[in-house]
């Protein structure tokens, strides 16, 4: 399951995270409305983890598609082929070259940490986390920091690194309990497109082990 937890928290505050309204701040605001006007989207990202005892780190790259309210696929290319899909009700993790599909309870998954209460609407950030914004001095960014509110060793705290121009996201950088840091950054973002249904349904190849 760690794994599964480990893409779905970075994926919840990457795609579909609601900005707390601070008063007086006029850029936070200007971030929760485009955020909240964003229904689908598709972008290519570059994941790097980074474990903290050893510090040795590794890359991934892949495509990214998420349709509100929820719906997640979450595709590796590189190093090696993975399929992460989030649906109503069933959670796909799909390894393709150990021939080993994980299969999960949408509710079971959702309820496992407390970034991801946020995909399903039961939260807000501003309920479940304290918040820090920085613009950058260059103003090249807006920073906002997140550490929750009720301990959670998934998540000590999340940096979000936003475009001050579009106010669209561009970085999210998660660290654990242990140190541990999970690093996505979005390219090639577009909004509001007519995705197909089946990007969100998997069943698993003939021969595939489902555990």
């Amino acid at each position: 399951m760690h794994g599964v937890i480990r893409v779905i928290i970075l994926a919840v505050v990457v795609l579909s995270w609601s900005v707390p309204t601070l008063a007086g701040d006029g850029i936070v605001e200007n971030i929760q409305r485009r955020h909240e006007a964003v229904q689908s989207f598709r972008a290519e990202f570059t994941q790097e983890l980074i474990v903290a005892a050893s510090r040795e780190s590794e890359e991934r790259r892949g495509v990214l598609f998420f349709q509100h309210p929820g719906l997640i696929r979450w595709e590796t290319i590189s190093p090696e082929p993975e399929l992460l899909v989030v649906g109503p009700k069933v959670v796909w993790n799909y390894f393709e070259e150990e021939g080993v599909a994980y299969r999960y309870a949408t509710e079971d998954v959702l309820g496992s940490a407390t970034v991801v209460r946020i995909l399903s609407g039961q939260a807000r950030l501003d309920d479940d986390f304290l918040t820090e914004v920085d613009l950058a001095e260059d103003a090249q960014e807006v920073v906002i920091r997140l550490r929750p509110r009720e301990p959670d060793p998934s998540l000590v705290e999340a940096l979000i690194r936003v475009d001050p121009e579009t106010f669209l996201l561009q970085q999210v950088r998660a660290v654990d309990f242990y140190g541990n840091i999970n690093q996505v950054s979005l390219h090639n973002l577009e909004l509001n497109l007519e995705l197909d249904p089946a990007l969100f349904t998997f069943s698993p190849p003939d021969g595939v082990q489902v555990r």
